[in-house]
């Protein structure tokens, strides 16, 4: 089930020895792109075409009604609406933590000032059709609203029956979504980044999608902002040995590898014995899991058992993968903390499964995939802002830092450049005038 590799006599360079994720063969650049085009040219007529053609659905509106939404919040089951607001509160306290204030700063007489401005539009895509997500709805959605955007909206691909699934709709009210829309695909990216009759144009787009939505939005990169990682299938490495139950380690390999296929799923560690153990009770658990066809797949071709020398190397291997999740399991995990370098988001100790993070923890489940963790992070409030300086120049700043802006700009040949500081320091007649 978990191929096993020995990479205790490898290191410090393991190019070509760890096995990297397939991402895709070949791209669906050129479909995508048509479709992005007949949604550019066609509007709504081009979305509910492409929901017929794909989806199989025959919708008669493309926007879920306010009355809808609220029905569903009252429809849902109590219990299930009072998860979503626990979820939906710590995620909202976490991302105030990111919020910044205006920042000072005086570089000897030129004062600036940072600030970050929220973005007016964003726009969060959500997987649905067969499955839903409404703790996406909350992830991409709440970190928005913290930052002050003025309108969030939800596109979420419809049910067989041209809806969409309560529990996601619910989250939308408590996430304080100001539009859901029923398109999915690479047509929503597209009616996001360019607008149709129905859906305006955003300033940014966020969440997780299949490979069309994803080639989409690298597609419609700089005409709307797309954040860095690559928000793909999911990923988890767990680090353990004997000082935690194995089951508890192979559940947490399980856990992300039951998303589906594509994903990586990883045990890493330095006891063979225990390694074997794991690899045991993973199989017992798929004998009697609603999700063993979906797990399976993706340990088919992700899935494996690496044994280390020792925890220091088992790091080195994690961060080698750069996984969406890292998961610490062994005592005194804490005590690694600072060796970890790439990695989506990381739980350490026994009893923090990646469970907590993908609802209720507070930070965006929206992590990178694919190693993307090496540059990229997880979706953060600072995705939806902007950022602008403001500049003053006081007298004592144009006295100590005027004669370096003169002096660069004579070395690059901007003539404007040096005698606009010239003319402000009374030197544009020593200069030679204008």
């Amino acid at each position: 089930m978990l191929r096993v590799i020995d990479l205790s006599g490898a290191g410090p360079d393991y190019s070509g020895i760890i096995p990297r994720p397939k991402i895709i063969g070949d791209l669906p650049v050129s479909a995508v792109r048509d479709i992005i085009q007949q949604v550019r040219e066609h509007g709504d007529q081009a979305l509910l075409d492409l929901t017929k053609k794909f989806d199989s659905v025959s919708l008669l509106n493309i926007e879920v009604t306010r009355d809808e939404i609220e029905e569903a919040y009252s429809e849902i089951d109590p219990q299930l609406r009072d998860a979503l607001e626990a979820a939906a509160f710590g995620i909202e306290e976490y991302h105030k933590l990111e919020l910044e204030e205006p920042k000072h700063f005086d570089n000897r007489g030129i004062k600036v000032i940072h600030k970050a401005i929220p973005m007016a539009r964003a726009g969060c895509y959500v997987p649905g059709g067969l499955a839903r997500y409404p703790s996406s709805v909350l992830m991409t959605a709440v970190p928005a609203k913290v930052a002050g955007v003025k309108e969030v909206f939800l596109v979420v691909p419809p049910t067989k029956s041209g809806g969409v699934d309560l529990a996601t709709l619910a989250a939308a009210k408590i996430a304080s979504v100001d539009r859901v829309f029923k398109v999915g695909g690479a047509q929503a990216i597209a009616a996001l980044a360019y607008g149709t009759e129905t859906i305006p144009k955003v300033d940014t787009i966020v969440g997780p999608g299949n490979v069309y939505v994803s080639v989409a939005k690298r597609e419609v990169a700089g005409e709307v902002a797309i954040p860095s990682s690559f928000a793909g299938p999911s990923e988890v490495v767990v680090v353990a040995d004997s000082s935690v139950p194995a089951k508890w380690a192979a559940m947490d390999v399980i856990v992300q590898a039951e998303h589906g296929p594509d994903g990586l799923a990883w045990l890493v560690t330095w006891d063979q014995k225990y390694a074997l153990e794991v690899s045991k009770e993973v199989e017992a658990i798929l004998q009697n899991s609603p999700r063993a066809k979906e797990t399976n797949r993706t340990l088919k071709d992700g899935g494996y058992v690496a044994l280390v020398r020792d925890r220091a190397q088992a790091l080195e291997v994690a961060n080698e993968i750069a996984p969406e999740h890292l998961e610490l399991l062994y005592r005194q995990a804490q005590d690694d903390l600072d060796l970890v370098r790439n990695a989506g988001a990381v739980f350490y100790g026994p009893l923090s499964p990646a469970s907590f993070g993908d609802y209720v923890a507070g930070p965006s489940h929206v992590l990178p995939t694919f190693g993307s963790a090496r540059f990229a992070s997880a979706l953060k409030v600072g995705d939806f802002m902007k950022y602008i300086h403001f500049v003053e120049v006081s007298e004592r700043g144009l006295d100590q830092l005027g004669w370096a802006v003169e002096r660069l700009a004579r070395v690059e040949g901007l003539y404007a450049h040096e005698q606009s500081v010239a003319i402000r320091r009374g030197k544009e007649a020593e200069e030679g005038g204008l």
